[in-house]
C-alpha cells in the first residue's frame, strides 16, 4: 500500500519543521531563539512587530528591518516495539533539515502610531520513515505554514501601547503511506487555502525598568482543498477525486514580565496555547472508494497546553549583547493519540546567542537553540499480537536544532 497525501494551505513563508509543542514554530527572530521565545514585553526591535506590537510604540527610534535565515536539523527519531525485532516492527525516521528565511520591519513613529510587517513561519512539520509498518501510517507527513502579518499600534501615554494585526496565513504539505490492506492502494494529494485571523497586544510600564505584556495570536482554520489520485486494488482500482480537509493553527496567549537591573534583562513568559482546536482529522472525498478507504475521521482530541519560558540579555558592551534561554514546553497530544506521523512529547529548550553592533545602523547576531524531548512509551494496541489495532513501543532520540544567523539595519 503506498498513500502519498499532499496537504496544503496559504498566504506567507519557510520551511516545515516539527519544533514547539504540537506543530508550532514560535522562534521567529534572532533574540527569540536565543532567548527560547522568552522574548514578548522585552521585545523591541523589528520583531516586536511580530510578537509584541504594542511595544512598537514605545520604542524609541526611527525605521528598523531585520533579516535572518534559521537552519532547522531534526535528528532520526528511533521507534522500538514491545514485540520482537525479527517481526519488523522497529524503525528509525530519517533525518530532517530545512532553511526558514523570516524577516520583520517597524516604521518610524508618525504622532501617536506606528505600523509593523512580518514575513514568518509560525508553524510546521515534517516526519518520514522508510519502515513498512510506520509507511502503513506516515511514509511521509510534512506541512509548511507562512504567515504575512501586517500590524499597527497606538501609543496611550508614555508607559501604555496597544497593537493590533491581521494574519495571513499559507500552508503546504505531504502525507505518503504504503502498505498491503485492501489488496494494496496508492494515494496522492494535493491541495490549497488562504486564511486569515488577527493579534492583539497590549504593553505597560509602571517605571522604566519594568514592562508588563499580554498578547493574544487567534485561531486560523486552515481549509484545504485540492485534488487526488491513485489506486486501491481491493475497491476498483485507479481513482481520480476532488479532496478537502481542516487543520487548525490554534489560539495562543502569552503573559511576559521583563525587568532590566542596569545592563541585565531577565524576561519570564507563560504561554497558553489552545490545542483543543484539533479535535479530529477528517479528509473528504468526491470519488467513492478513496473516500471509504481513507475517508474515516481520526479522532486527535489534543488538549490545552502551557510553556514556561525564562531569557537573559546582558549588554556586556555598546557593542556586544549576550543572551541565554530555557523552556519547559508541554506536548498536546493524549498517549492514545500519537502516531508516527507526529511522535511528539513534552521538551526543554536550551538556547544562546549573540548580537554585535557594526555601528550606529547596523548589527548582526547568531543564536542556537538545542530541543530535547522526552523518551515517550505508547500503549494503545487492543490486540497485543497484532500490530495493525495500535502502537506498542518507545520513541526515543526526539530534537530538534536551530542556528539562526540575523542582520539588522536601522534608518
Amino acid at each position: 500500500m503506498k498513500p502519498i497525501v499532499k496537504v496544503a494551505t496559504l498566504l506567507s513563508l519557510s520551511a516545515a519543521t516539527l519544533l514547539a509543542s504540537g506543530y508550532r514554530i514560535p522562534e521567529q527572530s534572532l533574540n527569540s531563539t536565543a532567548l527560547s521565545a522568552a522574548y514578548v514585553a522585552g521585545a523591541n526591535g523589528a520583531d516586536a512587530s511580530y510578537y509584541n506590537p504594542a511595544n512598537m510604540a514605545l520604542m524609541g527610534g526611527g525605521a528598523e528591518i531585520e533579516t535572518a535565515i534559521t537552519y532547522i536539523n531534526l535528528p532520526k527519531v528511533k521507534y522500538t516495539d514491545v514485540l520482537p525485532a525479527g517481526v519488523g516492527l522497529n524503525g528509525d525516521s530519517k533525518e530532517e533539515h530545512f532553511i526558514m528565511p523570516t524577516m520583520h520591519y517597524v516604521s518610524p513613529m508618525m504622532g501617536n502610531w506606528r505600523y509593523g510587517l512580518s514575513i514568518v513561519a509560525p508553524a510546521g512539520l515534517s516526519k518520514r520513515w522508510d519502515e513498512t509498518y510506520q509507511m502503513a501510517k506516515a511514509k511521509e507527513f510534512s506541512l509548511k505554514v507562512i504567515e504575512v502579518n501586517p500590524t499597527l499600534s497606538y501609543k496611550v501615554n508614555d508607559q501604555f501601547g496597544l497593537g493590533f494585526g491581521l494574519r495571513g496565513v499559507y500552508s503546504d504539505g505531504v502525507i505518503k503511506m504504503q502498505g498491503s490492506a485492501l489488496g494494496g492502494y496508492v494515494n496522492e494529494m494535493k491541495a490549497d487555502s488562504i486564511d486569515f485571523g488577527y493579534n492583539l497586544a497590549m504593553s505597560y510600564r509602571p517605571i522604566n525598568d519594568l514592562t508588563l505584556s499580554a498578547t493574544y495570536r487567534s485561531n486560523v482554520d486552515l481549509t484545504v482543498k485540492g485534488s487526488a489520485e491513485g489506486s486501491i486494488t481491493g475497491l476498483g482500482g485507479a481513482f481520480s477525486s476532488d479532496a478537502k480537509t481542516q487543520i487548525p493553527l490554534p489560539a495562543s496567549l502569552a503573559l511576559a514580565a521583563a525587568y532590566t537591573i542596569e545592563k541585565t534583562t531577565v524576561e519570564f513568559v507563560f504561554e497558553r496555547t489552545y490545542w483543543s482546536a484539533y479535535d479530529k482529522l477528517d479528509f473528504d472525498f468526491s470519488s467513492a472508494a478513496p473516500n471509504l478507504a481513507f475517508g474515516a475521521v481520526s479522532p486527535k482530541e489534543w488538549k490545552d497546553v502551557n510553556a514556561y519560558r525564562i531569557g537573559i540579555s546582558h549588554q556586556y558592551n555598546d557593542a556586544l549583547k549576550l543572551m541565554a534561554g530555557f523552556a519547559i514546553d508541554e506536548n498536546p497530544i493524549p498517549d492514545n493519540r500519537v502516531s508516527f506521523e507526529l511522535p511528539d512529547s513534552d521538551a526543554k529548550l536550551y538556547s544562546v546567542g549573540f548580537e554585535y553592533k557594526l555601528n550606529k545602523q547596523m548589527s548582526f547576531g547568531l543564536a542556537y537553540l538545542y530541543d530535547d524531548k522526552e523518551t515517550r512509551t505508547i500503549d494503545t494496541r487492543s490486540n497485543e499480537a497484532d500490530p495493525t489495532t495500535g502502537i506498542h513501543g518507545t520513541f526515543t532520540d526526539s530534537a530538534a536544532h536551530l542556528v539562526t544567523a540575523s542582520f539588522k539595519y536601522k534608518f
